[in-house]
């Protein structure tokens, strides 16, 4: 019999003897505060009911529930907490089975930890996230996870936040049962079975005596990143807290832990990222118009980025024709293709049979006519632009009407390539990030004349491949490299003003990045950077200032990792590289030919003037409508060049940093090069203004 519900958010009905509580806040069923207030209120209905013998909790829609209501996060908390919650769920008489579809995320599978029993659906993936937002579970998560599957496993889960499928939760004890049928229905036949209440926070941690070990093993391997983020060293403090300490004890230490992450900028930063990534898929041609459909996919080269293309299209389910010059080129580019697989296979992370299923959605050729049903066609060819308004003239030939044309460019003009069609409304840019079946970023380039649908078309294809998307105007360099190239030239700078570049990559590491400035170049290709500096050298300003030191590297052969010698030195088969004299040689000479005295930089000044060679750029794109906000630039240097997560991105960093101060900064510079460190006027009017880069975001949705 159905009852009335205590809240719009739960409804609670009754068959037999149990009380059915499904959680109703589409679209995810986030734990808000009013939900919260619903479940405590049926939960102790249900207790003081003679006649409710068993409570079932279930999600309605796709999922459980994926957590906590992250608008919450910073503000003041919200009476009843879910840790209140999952206490009274937990001391309940009765037994308490937690039903999951879907998905279970933090506070969801907080909550059904606190059940006596989980039972899920075969699809149903679990997972404790919260560490990807700067804080820890916070609602008994680091208290009752390792009672449940051991510290190691705990840890895993915690510290990475990566989703368990449900045979893998199952088989670490998480899951008592997966349903083979209607999951309420398995929910029901379990509750008739009688089971007796089973707290999870009366349970030893399964593998308490190699708990300590396993925690301080942990520790000592944490990467350096995280080491300085807050979240992972108090969830290893939490943890241990299970095997020295009572529950309540624990939970009280998880309390204050959490309290801790909820107040430190990296939970900011994070939170911020979060919203950013969410954003950015927000623009108005999507909103206009629906995308084309996509079903074929073509791409033209087979190199490096046409092979990672093909492979992300691939795994996203497309059937891709790949386009080569002649036979030997094709022959390469399906071999570039199955080493990808074949490294997986290597690691066991995929079967032969997979394999076989994937290539059979693969084709390669050397006519373009054979792509004459593609519903999308990425040029990936090399990064000259006479060469690639060649191969759109071809394109233009051969496909539908309704096609979009796409070149995957780093920085050339796309309205120049568009150009060359008949269909300049059909094309974009998507500048893919190599590896191109690993980087999440997808710059979606939007030339003057391309249609709505063109662009909605491109936001689509970004999402069907788990891409972070990014719209950028026609620039040269879009948003990501435009602002490369201005930081790297600070770099360069420093480098011929005394600086080594190992001392620049030092400091970009101390600061978060995965990799150095230089180390990136070696890693990309020093004669690729070499090719664009003397690109652009035609619009450098008459008298700007110049470093040549990695021209004249360039030109001893030393591109990178692929010669074994660059801005570091490279042994056989390692990308580990190492410092090299020669290079410092090489730079002093440079130096000496100027006429430069070299003087010391510390770590805090390179920062200074790295960062805000970054941001007075950042700034000078946004107000050219390069990017949309700044949010956008956030994501794309997060996902894309490895600016660290936990600070947010460069424009999230210059607020916390102080807009004044940045500003203060650059005009101290402003004197060693007034045409490179100019103060960005919306810099400066932001300044003015007391306002914020982040004032200038649209509200969170």
């Amino acid at each position: 019999m159905t009852q009335a519900a205590p809240s719009d958010f739960l409804h609670v009905s009754q068959q037999g003897g149990v009380a059915i509580l499904t959680l109703m806040n589409p679209p995810v069923n986030a734990l808000c505060a009013q939900l919260r207030g619903a479940l405590m209120a049926a939960i102790a209905q249900a207790t003081a009911d003679r006649a409710v013998t068993a409570v079932i909790l279930i999600g309605a829609g796709r999922g459980f529930s994926a957590g906590a209501d992250i608008s919450e996060f910073g503000a003041a908390p919200i009476v009843p907490r879910l840790a209140e919650v999952c206490a009274l769920l937990e001391a309940c008489p009765k037994p308490v089975i937690a039903a999951m579809d879907g998905f279970a995320l933090g506070g969801g599978l907080e909550l059904a930890m606190a059940a006596h029993y989980r039972i899920c659906s075969s699809t149903t993936r679990l997972a404790l996230p919260e560490v990807t937002l700067g804080i820890l579970p916070g609602a008994g998560g680091t208290q009752r996870l390792p009672r449940l599957i051991g510290m190691a496993a705990a840890l895993d889960m915690m510290l990475t936040g990566a989703a368990l499928p449900a045979a893998k939760a199952q088989s670490l004890g998480l899951i008592d049962q997966i349903a083979t049928g209607d999951l309420l229905q398995h929910a029901l036949h379990l509750a008739a079975t009688h089971p007796a209440p089973r707290p999870t926070s009366a349970q030893p941690v399964v593998d308490a005596d190699d708990g300590a070990q396993v925690i301080a093993k942990t520790r000592a391997a944490l990467p350096a990143r995280a080491r300085a983020v807050t979240a992972p060293n108090a969830i290893l403090d939490c943890a241990a807290a299970t095997l020295t300490t009572p529950f309540e004890t624990g939970m009280q230490i998880e309390a204050s832990a959490f309290a801790k992450c909820l107040q430190s900028p990296e939970r900011a930063g994070l939170i911020h990222a979060f919203f950013a990534e969410r954003a950015s898929a927000n623009l108005p041609q999507a909103s206009r118009t629906p995308p084309r459909p996509l079903h074929q996919l073509g791409v033209v080269g087979g190199g490096t980025m046409g092979a990672g293309i093909a492979v992300t299209a691939l795994d996203a389910g497309f059937d891709v024709t790949m386009v080569e010059r002649d036979s030997a080129s094709m022959a390469r580019g399906r071999a570039n293709v199955e080493a990808v697989y074949d490294r997986l296979i290597a690691k066991n992370r995929l079967s032969l049979a997979a394999k076989a299923e994937t290539l059979g959605r693969f084709h390669t050729t050397t006519a373009y006519a054979d792509l004459a049903n593609a519903d999308l066609v990425i040029e990936a060819v090399f990064e000259d632009l006479a060469i690639k308004r060649a191969v759109f003239e071809n394109l233009d030939r051969v496909l539908r009407p309704d096609a979009v044309l796409a070149s995957n460019t780093s920085f050339l003009d796309i309205d120049q390539i568009a150009a060359t069609t008949s269909r300049a409304r059909d094309v974009l840019g998507l500048h893919f990030f190599s590896p191109a079946n690993i980087m999440k970023l997808l710059e979606i380039v939007v030339p003057s004349a391309a249609a709505d649908d063109t662009v909605a078309t491109g936001f689509a294809f970004a999402k069907r491949l788990g891409k972070v998307a990014v719209r950028a105007a026609n620039s040269d360099g879009f948003i990501g490299n435009r602002i490369l190239n201005a930081y790297a030239e600070a770099a360069s700078f420093m480098v011929e003003d005394g600086a080594s570049p190992y001392d620049i990559d030092a400091a970009i590491v101390g600061f978060g990045f995965p990799i150095g400035l230089y180390a990136m170049f070696d890693l990309a290709g020093n004669d690729i950077v070499w090719a664009d500096r003397k690109r652009r050298m035609a619009t450098r300003p008459p008298g700007a200032r110049y470093a040549d030191f990695a021209d004249l590297l360039c030109e001893q052969g030393w591109f990178g990792q692929k010669t074994g010698q660059g801005f570091y030195t490279y042994g056989p088969d390692s990308r580990q590289g190492t410092p090299d004299p020669q290079v410092l040689a090489l730079i002093a000479a440079s130096r000496s030919a100027k006429a430069i005295v070299p003087r010391t930089f510390g770590p805090d000044e390179i920062l200074q003037r790295y960062l805000a060679a970054m941001v007075n750029e950042a700034a000078r794109l946004l107000a050219e409508g390069v990017a949309l906000k700044p949010s956008d630039i956030d994501v794309t240097f997060v996902h894309g060049y490895g600016f660290p997560r936990h600070r947010g991105g460069p424009m999230h960093f210059a607020d916390s940093y102080g807009l004044a101060k940045m500003l203060a900064d650059i005009r101290r510079f402003e004197h060693e090069d007034p045409v490179f460190w100019a103060p960005a006027p919306l810099l400066v009017d932001l300044v003015a203004r007391g306002a914020t880069f982040g004032s200038l975001n649209p509200p969170r949705d």
